[in-house]
């Protein structure tokens, strides 16, 4: 597909960002057609490039994280290459960044330099703590931020200490306010009038943000959410089992009709009919005995027949999904949540899918990852550098 046919094709996009916040929420960008102009450091460029399984040298997580941007080097310590960026950015619609806040004021790039060459300029920013607070000046990485956002506390089981999940998913969920906050910055622009602005989104936020009810429940009262296992606490049942062939199922029949039709299922008839059972609160009020009998009963089953059962029963379930169960599933292949790639070396290779969906002008993977300043002269010569000033740059260490 052509990019014009992209819904965030004509966006110029500059990142000045590494690892994953920022990264990733470039990539979604890139994924839609905006043009996303990587910024990396001659010196090696994103750490991003070797961390995890390399392939030949380079990360595969970055064939995937920097797919469909352009990559340019800078030198930022280098005056002539801080002004490769400034001019880069005077001609972008958004520029992403996710150094230390004052990182890029002190480089001369901070929001108030920016803004004069650029009055419609959204600048993203993500950092630990935010722009602004006593905490603003402190190294914070997505694991902080899940610690201090308060998903950590409340993630494992209650007789152990808090576990993390297996991915950075607080840089994740940065990233995707990132991109809302960026799209809410150009909506306000283009239909009311209103000039650019700075999207600030700190990571410790970012979580505190999808923490539910915790808030409210604690202030209204005192209740102080703990580590509960797999269990959904105050919603019951939706826990995952153990079935007799070793495998994992989760289950999810909280609803007052799908229980019913759950303990049916299962042989539970009077569970299914018991008034005090019909609604959420009765079923929380018992739920290790409910929990006890499910366990029971999947114990009794291998993944297959439960699997079976319940899909006959139309009570939501999944087996716990390893990467070879993905690759094999036909709900996976049907959506094309799978794309062929190809590696520098001719290597064919699978990729996630593009989500959101969007029926009319979905995303797509161009091309993947790109090679350290792969696009460096082209993006000079579109900013009118000549070629021997682009040589000179490059001999004097600026790019």
């Amino acid at each position: 597909m052509k990019d014009a046919a992209k819904p965030l094709a004509g966006l110029r996009v500059v990142e000045l960002g590494t690892l994953i916040a920022g990264p990733f929420c470039t990539r979604i960008m890139a994924e839609f057609g905006a043009e996303v102009i990587k910024v990396e450091s001659p010196d090696g460029g994103d750490p991003l490039r070797k961390w995890r399984k390399l392939y030949e040298g380079t990360s595969l997580w970055w064939y995937v994280q920097a797919r469909n941007k352009k990559s340019v080097t800078a030198n930022l310590k280098h005056p002539e290459g801080r002004e490769f960026v400034r001019r880069l950015i005077a001609g972008a619609d958004i520029l992403v960044e996710n150094f230390r806040p004052g990182v890029l004021e002190k480089l001369g790039l901070g929001w108030e330099q920016l803004k004069a060459d650029n009055p419609g300029l959204v600048m993203v920013r993500l950092s630990g703590f935010g722009q602004t607070g006593p905490y603003k000046d402190q190294p914070g990485f997505g694991a902080v931020g899940e610690s201090m956002g308060g998903l950590r506390y409340i993630t494992g089981f209650p007789d152990r200490p808090p576990v993390r999940t297996g991915i950075s998913i607080g840089d994740s969920i940065a990233a995707l306010w990132g991109a809302i906050g960026a799209l809410m910055a150009l909506r306000h622009k283009e239909v009311n009038g209103g000039a650019g602005q700075v999207v600030d989104v700190a990571l410790y936020e970012a979580v505190f943000a999808m923490m539910e009810s915790l808030v409210p429940e604690c202030d209204v009262f005192g209740f102080v959410r703990e580590r509960t296992g797999n269990i959904m606490p105050g919603i019951t049942p939706s826990n995952t089992h153990t079935t007799r062939d070793g495998k994992h199922v989760t289950i999810g029949a909280n609803g007052d009709a799908i229980f019913r039709r759950f303990m049916t299922a299962i042989g539970r008839q009077d569970l299914a009919d018991d008034p005090t059972l019909a609604d959420n609160a009765g079923r929380d009020a018992r739920r290790e005995e409910i929990y006890g009998l499910i366990d029971a009963w999947c114990a009794a089953r291998d993944e297959q027949e439960v699997l079976a059962i319940l899909a006959e029963a139309e009570v939501p379930s999944s087996r716990v999904y390893s990467a070879l169960d993905m690759f094999a599933d036909p709900q996976f292949i049907a959506r094309q949540m799978f794309q062929s790639a190809t590696l520098p070396d001719g290597r064919a290779f699978r990729m996630p899918g593009i989500v959101p969906r969007l029926s009319e002008t979905p995303g797509a993977t161009t091309w993947i990852g790109p090679a350290l300043g792969e696009h460096t002269d082209d993006v000079l010569l579109g900013l009118g550098y000549p070629p021997e000033r682009i040589a000179a740059l490059r001999g004097d260490g600026a790019v």
